[in-house]
This record gives structure tokens, sequence and C-alpha cells, in this order.
């Protein structure tokens, strides 16, 4: 059981709310007690022996990863940006005048985040000849992606394995 002196004073909600703040912010354990003035043994013995400090890193982290998982979620989505200026100018007969410019720029899904997203939860493979079953009807990867990529990039994209069937008919 660690020494309750010091322990006692990361107990209070204050405390625990700063403990979860600094893993949101995505400090290591070892950073974290630094920033505490103990070793990161001590650290690892208080949430061994005190479950609100346990729980307070543990909520800290998953708020993390929450964030990390809806900033990549928005990368898949089409993002709108709206810029606003302001022309001013001085008319021939000396008046101010202004004129407000809105312009809407498109930024397309991130691809990368895509294939990351897709390879790390998804089990998606590069190469791998994945069939979806959409309604009852079988897709195979290749008529999705001949859907979802115009016709310069579909050659890069899919890759048809040599099997057997086709080196015996050569």
């Amino acid at each position: 059981m660690p020494k309750p002196s010091k322990v006692k004073g990361w107990l209070s909600e204050d405390r625990l709310n700063l403990l979860r703040h600094w893993k949101r912010n995505g400090l290591r354990d070892d950073e974290i007690a630094e920033k505490i003035g103990i070793r990161p043994r001590t650290l690892w013995d208080w949430k061994q022996a005190y479950p609100q400090i346990s729980t307070a890193l543990k909520n800290g982290f998953e708020d993390l990863v929450i964030d990390a998982e809806e900033a990549l979620f928005s990368k898949f989505q089409i993002q709108t940006l709206t810029e606003e200026k302001e022309e001013v100018w001085q008319g021939p007969d000396g008046t101010i005048k202004k004129h407000k410019i809105v312009t809407k720029k498109q930024i397309p899904p991130d691809t990368t985040a895509i294939i990351f997203f897709l390879k790390s939860k998804a089990n998606w493979k590069d190469g791998n000849e994945i069939r979806a079953v959409i309604d009852g009807i079988s897709l195979d990867r290749r008529k999705e992606i001949e859907a979802l990529f115009d016709a310069g990039s579909k050659e890069k994209a899919i890759k048809k394995p040599e099997t057997e069937t086709d080196a015996d008919e050569e």
C-alpha cells in the first residue's frame, strides 16, 4: 500500500480532473508522474491501490481515443470551408465602399485516413479479394472499387492476383 501522505492530495475531485486532463492531452504515465513529483512506479502503485486514480487516467485516455476517432471520421467526409473577405476601396467621389466576398471551398475526403481506418478496424488488406454481401447480392471488391474510382486510377488500385488456373492457361 502506498504512503498516504502525498496520494491524499490527489484524491480530490479537482486533482482527479487534472490527472484526467493530462491523460486526455496525451501525456504518458511517466510524464504524469514527473508532473506530480513522484516516480512512475509510485504512480503505478497508486493506480493499483486507488481505483479513483486509475479510473481518472482511464477516462482521460478514453476521451483521447474518442477525439482521435472523431477527427479520423471527419477526414472521411467532404469538408466545406467558407472564407469571408471584405474589400474596401475609395470611390471616385471619395466615399469609402465595402464589398463582402464569400468563397466556399470543398476539400475531398482523405484517402489515407480511409485506408488507415479500413486496415486497422475492418481487417482490410491490399490485394484481398473481399466479398461484400449487400441485400443478398455478392459483389467482389473490383466492382466496388470501379464504382468509387475513375478509370485512370483503376489500373493502379486493382491488381488481380495470379491464380493457378491463370498460370495453366498460358
